[in-house]
């Protein structure tokens, strides 16, 4: 043991992990002179690497330990903020081939193709770098939360403030065990009070790390950087490879291991309350109810469709039937969140409710009293894997965005290795920035509900693009600035505005001790007095203000008297109808797109993907010369707005099995936990 509880043979098998993608980066930097074999590998990658590329991006370690957390709180139904992407699969075998069939680089170069706007193509690309940011920060916290409960004080070393710490709260989980058998009152209760606030305040812990977080992300931005940077789409390609690898190597240790430590399988049954193995929420206002769901899954399916590495990733296969197939890297990555759920389950039979200071740091706990020397070091190389591989998707994506979308419309006479050079640049940018996002951000949950968010201005713009003739320019414009505006800027800032955090009306404590109605964070103004007024905690990306909330209240709907969970569900339905709305209301206000180019653009959407060049570029002239010629395809006729097509044999049968596969899993889920609940 030479750095914590790392032994030199984790060390070694870190380092060796690192170094083998670094010179994986340098041997794809090769085919990495234009921008297209950089950024899209030549368009040329095939179902492996299909596979590869949607698993390994779809499935990184951040759902891994957020998952773990969810349900160490609140039992199986708090895997479902994961595992709802599993009726996302169907779609997804629709929504492969429209990032296929579009033929563009980058997702911004669709608002300048669909709308001849320069303008919301720049702007969508500038937005992504605070998308990017938020992304980032989630894998460099999720991976900094592990390795730093894995990297612990000896209790030798700690100083009078860790002790505090420490002490601090083991005396509230004694307090808060003792109030659930009879309420506490006198001295008792105060003190159960105080270290609550003092809990809401991030004061007490668990544990005391060694491992300084600026360093960690600074090392972690070095390594994804210096692959990225060298091979492009080529080198994250063939790194997904080994890193999904890994991935399911660091999803699988956890769950013998635990098994064994708790007393077999049967031990879950005994250790866990019966409720907990309930999906779909049998008791408690904060776990998520059906209804919940149905908010999460319409939420998830309108931000992915902004996402700015879905061009990347289907624009590079070489045919519509290998974009396709990534399909199937999403459905082992279901089975990967069924694996997490227990090693949250697990962590609740071997901790108890509540054991742990920081529920974020579930996995690294786990990791920490069930792994020995060596495997220690192969969960941190598989989280490390997989959170690079998310990274580097991303930051791919930002750098085609900016050489393409800002760069080049300033300076159109950059050749294509200049291009190449200011994609390696703003690799490095957005890394860094992502490191900086990391030391900003709070508990996984305000984290996810950012993530679940960020794109949805943009999502539906998308999506609504796609399906609907009639969208015009102003109408994104309206949807991204009014949606941004209302979604993400006043929630994620009211809590550092004073008249808002300070207001009595605002600042109401919920049912749940440290919770507030309309502020997820809600402390006395002063540290240790009682008798002072609540505020919101002060924070950005922590502490966000439930703005749908506060606007249903003004309608006439007693928020106040819902729960939590309904808190939650009211806010996610309002941020994925609100965009869609305002797109449709202000597109019937403004004046239609040219037609024709309209036309050319819903006609290449249904021009199949040519086998060979030769056979593309040939059915692309044709539809330049009649965009029309597919028009009897359209479901409501050729007449309508909605471009929503009749599907041909391959549709439906990929559908059927898709959706055969999903049902599979979610009987396969629901079955386990049965077989193991009392």
């Amino acid at each position: 043991m030479i750095f914590g509880s790392l032994h030199v043979l984790d060390l070694a098998i870190i380092v060796a992990y690192l170094v083998t993608v670094v010179l994986i980066g340098k041997f794809a930097s090769k085919g990495t002179g234009s921008e297209e074999g950089f950024f899209l590998a030549g368009r040329k990658l095939g179902k492996l690497y299909q596979f590869f590329l949607n698993f390994g991006n779809a499935t990184e370690p951040q759902g891994a330990v957020s998952t773990a957390s969810f349900v160490y709180q609140q039992g199986a139904p708090g895997s479902w903020l994961s595992f709802q992407t599993v009726f996302m699969n169907p779609y997804f075998w629709f929504m492969n081939v429209w990032f296929r069939r579009v033929r563009l680089t980058t997702l911004a170069d669709l608002f300048e193709d669909r709308f001849a706007s320069r303008g919301l193509s720049m702007f969508y690309a500038l937005f992504q770098i605070l998308v990017a940011c938020v992304f980032l920060g989630f894998g460099n916290v999720t991976a900094y939360k592990i390795a730093s409960s894995l990297v612990v004080k000896p209790e030798a070393t700690w100083t009078v403030a860790d002790r505090a710490s420490i002490e601090g709260y083991r005396d509230l989980k004694a307090l808060e065990k003792q109030n659930t058998t009879a309420a506490l009152t006198g001295d008792a209760k105060a003190k159960l009070d105080l270290l609550r606030d003092r809990d809401a305040r991030g004061e007490l812990h668990s544990y005391i790390t060694v491992l300084n977080d600026i360093a960690f992300y600074a090392a972690f931005a070095l390594v994804v950087g210096t692959y990225i940077v060298l091979g492009g789409m080529s080198a994250a390609a063939v790194n997904e490879g080994l890193q999904s690898v890994l991935i399911i190597v660091f999803s699988l240790l956890l769950i013998p291991t635990g098994l064994h430590a708790i007393g077999g399988w049967h031990a879950l049954a005994q250790k866990i309350p019966a409720r907990m193995f309930d999906l779909f929420g049998a008791g408690g206002s904060d776990q998520f109810s059906v209804v919940a769901l149905g908010a999460i899954l319409l939420v998830s399916v309108v931000q992915n469709a902004g996402l700015s590495h879905n061009m990347g990733i289907c624009g590079s296969a070489k045919d519509e039937f290998a974009a396709r197939s990534g399909v199937s890297g999403n459905y082992l990555k279901r089975l990967m969140i069924i694996m997490w759920a227990f090693a949250g389950l697990i962590a609740i039979a071997l901790f108890g409710a509540g054991g742990l200071s920081d529920p974020d740091a579930t996995w690294g706990a786990l990791s920490n009293r069930l792994l020995g020397p060596g495997l220690i070091g192969l969960m941190l190389a598989g989280v490390l894997a997989g959170t690079m591989s998310t990274l580097a998707a991303k930051a791919l994506a930002i750098s085609s965005l900016f050489v393409r979308n800002v760069y080049r419309p300033i300076w159109p006479g950059l050749t294509q290795h200049q291009g190449v050079f200011y994609a390696r640049c703003t690799i490095v940018a957005v890394l860094i920035l992502g490191a900086v996002s990391a030391s900003l951000m709070g508990s996984f949950l305000s984290i996810v509900n950012i993530v679940l968010t960020v794109n949805i201005p943009f999502g539906a713009a998308v999506l609504l693009t796609f399906w609907w003739r009639r969208v015009t320019a102003p109408a994104v414009w309206a949807c991204v600035l009014l949606s941004t505006l209302t979604i993400l800027v006043v929630p994620w800032t009211a809590a550092n505005v004073p008249a808002l955090a300070r207001d009595p009306a605002l600042a109401q404590m919920s049912t749940k001790p440290g919770k507030g109605v309309f502020f997820d964070a809600v402390v006395h103004e002063r540290a240790a007095d009682l008798a002072s007024p609540l505020i919101a905690k002060p924070g950005l990306f922590n502490n966000r203000f439930n703005v749908e909330a506060w606007l249903l209240g003004r309608a006439g709907l007693d928020v106040v008297a819902m729960t939590p969970n309904q808190r939650f569900t009211a806010q996610f339905f309002f941020d994925g109808l609100f965009p869609f709305a305002l797109l449709i209301l202000v597109s019937l206000a403004t004046k239609p797109t040219d037609p024709a180019r309209v036309a050319v653009f819903y006609g290449k959407m249904k021009t199949p993907v040519g086998e060979t060049p030769e056979l593309e570029a040939a059915a692309i002239e044709q539809t330049r010369a009649a965009p029309a010629r597919f028009e009897d395809m359209k479901l409501f006729g050729a007449a309508s707005w909605w471009e929503f097509c009749k599907w041909d044999r391959v549709d439906a049968i990929g559908f059927l099995i898709c959706s055969a596969l999903s049902g599979a899993i979610v009987l396969l889920f629901i079955g386990l936990l049965r077989w193991a609940a009392p």
